[in-house]
């Protein structure tokens, strides 16, 4: 083979090259672009160009989940932060090294820096940083409200310088704005395996009249509408959650937000349990009396919840057997605990029928065994009408005695004297169960015996009187 040289010549400029970029010392602060070599357990190895590897702590290339998100061959930015003859020491960080030239070069190429808050000022913190004295204003601190600014005194962050004059002079930090970039990309990893249906876990953060704000990851959050936070009727979120509180809920809607990179997420607690009309069949039958809540009055009845998100209504007509309703408030007020019977109901039309008067029961059943024809009972005068006074013998029991019968007792005007709210002494006439009808005859309390005397008497003088004309009769003709 014939060789000219040339290629003799080319490597030999090669190794010239490759030698010569393996002898150039690196000093502290220099920053390099680095292939990684190795990955060990605790530290990771660097190609630094050099005739030596660098290593960096493998727990600096962790991202937020604390998974490392590089593999070998991938290239990564470094700084010197120690190099001898055996061993160069790499950073992601500038830390306590270096000189001005450094901290500019941090500032333009947006690189952290080390600093030690040193102590309070006006209006911030003094922060010693590689050996010169930075300013960090109280509201870049953190992302949280700043409550106690001392508390942060003595402690070690990591910085971005923000301002850097007078050749440097005047530098300016924010440890907010890295804490803002952990945020967000902590959010877009989060928002990237969130879908529509996810259970998740998070801290109530803000109450508000229409709603409650949750916190799911860092400066992330989701809104739980009202509506949204119980099967059961509520009038404020306080009632069952307050701020701090973790909270499990579940997504129910994403979409775009009018921020960039932002999403708008709708939560729910009460989509993490089932439609409790879903199972009404299984749980309730007409006949069953329950207790239940009232939760708001209406002209025509009040709606009572049964179970939490199932309400049902009793109409007026079915409060009371005991008196005319006119108001629900007469019988119930929201909030009142309240014993029902389930009439009838549709899941499909999600209406549930309830009665108070049938779960107490209906006096009438006992009346028969009760008031029978001929007793003397006492009563309560309730209204007074042209046509006959109705008293009240006991709660949802009323007869009438009519004005032809109170013109026909021993005193009648000591019973029309009587006011509404009197007591009254009657006779049962006639009872009829059917109509829930009690016709009543004046027993006043001192001539209740007098009266029925008086009736007997009448009664056997209009038999003998009978008796007697039937008498003549047939001897008349004989």
């Amino acid at each position: 083979m014939v060789n000219n040289g040339k290629n003799d010549d080319n490597f030999a400029d090669l190794l010239e090259s490759y030698t010569r970029g393996m002898s150039d010392a690196l000093k502290e602060g220099d920053r390099l672009s680095g292939k990684i070599i190795a990955i060990g357990k605790d530290t990771v190895y660097i190609d630094t160009g050099t005739k030596v590897d660098g290593v960096v702590n493998l727990e600096e290339l962790l991202d937020q989940n604390g998974k490392l998100s590089y593999k070998e061959g991938d290239r990564i930015e470094l700084f010197v932060v120690a190099a001898d003859e055996s061993e160069i020491r790499l950073s992601k960080v500038l830390s306590g090294i270096g000189g001005l030239h450094l901290l500019e070069d941090a500032y333009r190429n947006e690189i952290p820096v080390e600093g030690k808050i040193k102590e309070t000022c006006k209006g911030g913190y003094r922060v010693e940083l590689m050996h010169r004295n930075a300013f960090c204003p109280v509201s870049q601190i953190d992302i949280k409200y700043v409550d106690k600014p001392e508390d942060y005194v003595g402690e070690t962050y990591l910085f971005m310088i923000t301002q850097f004059e007078d050749s440097g002079r005047n530098i300016v930090v924010s440890r907010r704005t890295i804490l803002e970039k952990e945020q967000r990309k902590l959010e877009q990893a989060f928002l990237a395996g969130l879908t529509v249906g996810a259970e998740v876990k998070g801290t109530v953060t803000r109450l508000m009249p229409y709603g409650v704000f949750v916190e799911l990851v860092p400066g992330l959050e989701g809104m739980i509408h009202i509506s949204e936070m119980s099967w059961s009727r509520l009038e404020r979120p306080e009632d069952v959650v307050k701020t701090g509180e973790a909270i499990q809920v579940k997504v129910i809607g994403i979409e775009d937000d009018d921020r960039p990179n932002r999403k708008k997420i709708a939560l729910s607690v009460k989509a993490l349990s089932g439609d409790p009309w879903e199972s009404i069949a299984e749980r309730f039958h007409p006949g069953d009396k329950i207790k239940g809540k009232v939760t708001r009055c209406a002209k025509f009845g009040a709606f009572v919840e049964i179970a939490p998100g199932i309400e049902g209504l009793v109409h007026i007509s079915e409060m009371s057997y005991k008196k005319r309703i006119v108001k629900p408030e007469e019988i119930v007020r929201p909030g009142d605990a309240v014993q029902v019977m389930i009439k009838e109901y549709s899941s499909e039309d999600r209406r549930v029928s309830l009665s108070i008067r049938d779960a107490e029961g209906d006096p009438w059943i006992e009346v028969p065994e009760k008031y029978r024809p001929g007793q003397v009972v006492k009563g309560t005068l309730e209204k007074k009408e042209k046509f006959g006074f109705f008293v009240c013998l006991e709660p949802g029991v009323t007869g009438l005695l009519p004005k032809s019968k109170i013109s026909q007792a021993p005193k009648p005007s000591a019973i029309e004297k009587l006011n509404e709210g009197n007591a009254i002494t009657v006779v049962i006439d006639r009872v009829i169960v059917q109509d829930r009808k009690i016709s009543l005859s004046p027993g006043d309390s001192a001539d209740a015996q007098d009266w029925q005397e008086f009736a007997a008497d009448r009664q056997s003088s209009m038999s003998s009187l009978g008796e007697k004309l039937k008498a003549a009769l047939e001897s008349k003709k004989d």
